[in-house]
């Protein structure tokens, strides 16, 4: 019995890892404008750089299916009756497979969509509270990047209030906290042009 449970959850970590590296960005840019997005922008395969350099039609699709991309393992891990803790390393699959393609030598994403899509899946609320608060600093500051920042140190807090009055769920607030650190660590260089004033905003070229 614990050896069919173990190989249940190591198949949803699994599909939660080749889920999270289609490279629906990458994807985007060779069917629409074959480019190589790896070698153009930011360098990122996510919807970003697909809006600065390929449309806001295909962007916001590499959005959406980004963000399916992670809301669906985390799904397929509920459905299977795993634990929290199978479910937030299925999360994490995704997570690692969006930035580490198999597919693209291992260059991909900075894991935005795909984290808020985890999120989505392991508490709604969650993650549409985290999404509000991007699109509340995208509306006033214009900066994908620090939106993005700001959305993700606002994530353990968020998963704090909404478990606040319930048992708390510690892998739950562990995953939010690596994810926080994950979009920090990928946005190292946004950062500092944040604070520098030079990063571009939407509809500004990079």
């Amino acid at each position: 019995m614990l050896i069919n449970h173990l190989s249940t959850a190591l198949i949803a970590i699994a599909i939660g890892y080749l889920l999270g590296s289609i490279p629906n960005g990458y994807l985007a840019g060779k069917w629409i404008t074959q480019i190589d997005l790896r070698e153009i922008g930011s360098g990122s395969t996510g919807a970003t750089n697909v809006l600065r350099n390929v449309g806001k039609g295909p962007a916001l699709c590499v959005f959406l299916l980004d963000v399916g991309k992670g809301t669906l393992p985390v799904l397929i891990a509920k459905s299977l009756l795993l634990e929290d803790n199978w479910q937030v390393a299925t999360g994490l699959a995704a997570i690692i497979g969006h930035i580490w393609p198999i597919w693209l030598n291992w260059k991909g994403g900075k894991a935005v969509a795909t984290g808020l899509g985890i999120f989505l899946g392991i508490s709604w609320s969650v993650g549409l509270a985290c999404l509000g608060i991007f699109l509340i600093v995208l509306s006033v500051s214009k900066i994908v990047s620090l939106s993005s920042i700001t959305a993700a140190i606002s994530l353990p807090l968020m998963m704090l209030i909404s478990f606040s009055n319930s048992n708390l769920r510690p892998a739950y607030l562990i995953i939010s906290i690596i994810a926080m650190f994950i979009v920090l660590w990928r946005h190292r260089s946004n950062w500092k042009r944040v604070l520098n004033g030079t990063e571009p905003k939407i509809g500004h070229s990079r």
